[in-house]
């Protein structure tokens, strides 16, 4: 996936994230991180944010996250709704999820 403009996705509510991602012209995903709870959670929050952009296939962007207490999920999601407003694309992919 391919980085075109700047994408946002989330709010600064409470247990949520929002998530900016932004073209760059150098390799690699470079993350800037704030968090309230950066001394717990920051290397799982980054995690989640990086995991779901190599999924994505997104190998060159600026992302910047600031995190109000998000779960997992809502990490994953607002990462992806970012990305593809960036990438200019509707062509989402959702993954199955199944109980056990």
């Amino acid at each position: 996936m391919k980085i075109i403009k700047t994408g946002v996705a989330g709010t600064m509510e409470s247990s949520d994230i929002i998530v900016t991602i932004e073209p760059k012209e150098t390799s690699g995903v470079e993350l800037e991180l704030e968090s309230d709870v950066m001394q717990q959670f920051g290397k799982q929050i980054e995690k989640v944010i990086r995991e779901t952009l190599a999924e994505l296939g997104v190998e060159n962007a600026f992302v910047k996250a600031t995190d109000k207490g998000a779960l997992d999920c809502t990490v994953a999601a607002r990462t992806m709704a970012a990305a593809y407003r960036a990438a200019d694309s509707t062509d989402y992919v959702f993954k199955e999820v199944t109980k056990k």
